[in-house]
């Protein structure tokens, strides 16, 4: 028993030192290719991870080649789960302004299609509260409507393995170097 309570007393005070509460939350954005959202958000202060995946559409267990020919309805999405006692939801609705153009309806850059569609997927009311208010305040930095789409989160299917992690793992590739790079070092994360 005394060493049970040794170890819970010296895991506690681990992790308070490292400034984190046990607690995490997520958020689930589409802004495009899943692998540019991804590199944005897993370089913020107080996010722990972020998986690239699928929402939105009606077919179960999609694949990338069915979700880029347009007909599963799935949207292109990074699922990021993030510590609120180190960053808060808001702040990470702050940079999906930034990181993406919120008034294109169903494209980013070369990317078209309605899996490339800008997408809020809310886990909660107060995330959908949020986001709204957010989507409201962001409006002022934009000369065209904002289309975002705000909608309750159904499912998330993750992505295959070989999109997770994209940039960090093909630092070299074209889409990498010619688009997510350049996003990157607009936002001063590079």
């Amino acid at each position: 028993m005394k060493i049970l309570i040794a170890l819970s007393v010296c895991f506690t005070i681990a992790f308070a030192q490292k400034g984190s509460s046990m607690a995490t939350e997520k958020a689930t954005f589409g802004a495009g290719c899943f692998w540019c959202v991804e590199a944005v958000f897993e370089r913020l202060p107080g996010v722990q991870s972020v998986i690239a995946g699928y929402a939105g559409g009606s077919k179960p267990n999609p694949t990338y080649e069915e979700v880029c020919a347009g007909k599963t309805g799935h949207a292109e999405v990074a699922q990021i789960t993030y510590d609120p006692s180190r960053i808060s939801y808001e702040k990470l609705l702050e940079v999906l302004w930034k990181a993406h153009d919120p008034t294109t309806m169903n494209r980013q850059g070369a990317d078209v299609g309605t899996q490339y569609r800008s997408v809020i997927f809310h886990h909660d009311e107060k995330q959908k509260a949020a986001a709204e208010s957010s989507k409201k305040k962001a409006q002022k930095d934009f000369s065209e409507p904002i289309v975002t789409e705000l909608r309750p989160l159904d499912k998330f299917y993750e992505a295959e393995n070989y999109h997770q992690d994209y940039y960090k793992n093909n630092p070299n590739a074209p889409y990498c170097t010619f688009v997510i790079k350049p996003k990157l070092k607009k936002l001063g994360m590079e």
